[in-house]
């Protein structure tokens, strides 16, 4: 049995994209007595452009353990991909073209939502999809966890950890900045990781005097510093009130280089206290993947590579409740999956003292 499979990483980088490729080719390798993968490079611009090449076993050999991708990657709007490039060329009949070519019998698509909702569109279009969720911020509807979010929790819990030694030698306020602009999952649980005293998400808009108040309590209760995780996307509940267009409007004439520092600025304001923000940035998706993350891409991609097995295509595979599931795709491409604001687990943060500002 011969089989030609196409690959791709989309959006943003995390730790385990080589690991969760590796599983697929391996699975396939180990049960086909012939493999053709092509590795398209950046994302779908391989795909539109018709920039790949054939991969070998050896290309596969090693990286487990290697963060990134070994076909790089790039973003490209969902939202443009029915609009003509700057030549005029049909991006979503380019990838259709170049799947043909090369007669393919289907195309893995590793990303996060907006890669999703183009796999999903390209699914419409006829073509075989698997998709593999890949995102730090665990944000992708029909799985319970994505492959990069422990990494990155690994790492955000790291920063906390560094800057709590710190913070305690200095008596003063410390807020870290972590990855997650819509939703809150990883900041969640890299602030409960680490200890921090107040978390601020996206999902549950702060009031600042809460977070003033909350300050001055550990305060008087003798604590000297007070450490806030927060997201880069976390909101005021002022802010929250305003329509997407009047919040973006809002947020180009802020003074600040992000939302921790606008915080910053406000608490220093009421309580006089020293501030300091640290931004781990990118860090956090850089490094090895994590143990569980290679056990959780290895099973991802023996999934993937048995649904190809059994040419039954147009599916996310997910993990639902230890277990891996195969997931339609027309299910789930462009849902985000949120914090609730009284999950069980927001529940069980304040029930310790963790506050929300909320």
């Amino acid at each position: 049995m011969m089989k030609r499979i196409g690959m791709l990483t989309s959006g943003g980088d995390c730790q385990a994209l080589n690991a969760a490729m590796r599983g697929v080719v391996k699975s396939l390798s180990s049960n086909l007595n012939e493999l053709e993968v092509y590795g398209f490079y950046e994302g779908y611009k391989g795909l539109i452009y018709g920039n790949y090449r054939l991969l070998t076993a050896k290309d596969f050999s090693g990286i487990l353990t290697m963060g990134g991708t070994i076909l790089g990657t790039s973003r490209q709007p969902f939202k443009l991909m029915r609009t003509p490039d700057e030549n005029g060329l049909d991006k979503v009949e380019a990838m259709k073209h170049t799947y043909h070519k090369l007669r393919l019998d289907c195309l893995v698509i590793l990303g996060g939502n907006g890669t999703q909702k183009t796999a999903n569109l390209l699914r419409e279009e006829g073509l075989n999809i698997i998709h593999l969720p890949k995102t730090i911020d665990n944000d992708i509807w029909g799985t319970d966890v994505t492959f990069g979010f422990q990494s990155a929790i690994n790492i955000a819990t790291e920063a906390i950890d560094c800057i709590h030694t710190t913070a305690a030698s200095h008596n003063r306020v410390f807020i870290v900045e972590v990855m997650g602009h819509k939703v809150g999952w990883l900041t969640l649980y890299a602030g409960v990781a680490a200890g921090a005293d107040i978390i601020l998400l996206p999902e549950i808009p702060y009031d600042i005097e809460k977070v003033v108040k909350a300050i001055q309590k550990r305060s008087q209760a003798g604590k000297g510093f007070t450490i806030l995780a927060v997201a880069e996307g976390a909101i005021s509940k002022e802010d929250a009130k305003l329509s997407k267009k009047e919040y973006k409007e809002k947020l180009k004439k802020r003074k600040y280089p992000s939302v921790s520092y606008e915080i910053a600025a406000r608490i220093q304001e009421r309580t006089g206290s020293e501030v300091r923000v640290t931004v781990p940035g990118h860090t956090q998706r850089g490094g090895s993947p994590c143990p569980y993350d290679r056990v959780l891409c290895t099973r991802l991609g023996a999934a993937a590579g048995k649904l190809i097995l059994k040419e039954d295509y147009g599916y996310m595979v997910g993990m639902i409740n230890g277990e891996t599931k195969k997931v339609p795709l027309e299910e789930v491409a462009g849902k985000l999956k949120m914090v609730e604001p009284d999950s069980k687990m927001v529940q069980e943060a304040k029930l310790i003292g963790i506050s929300f500002g909320d």
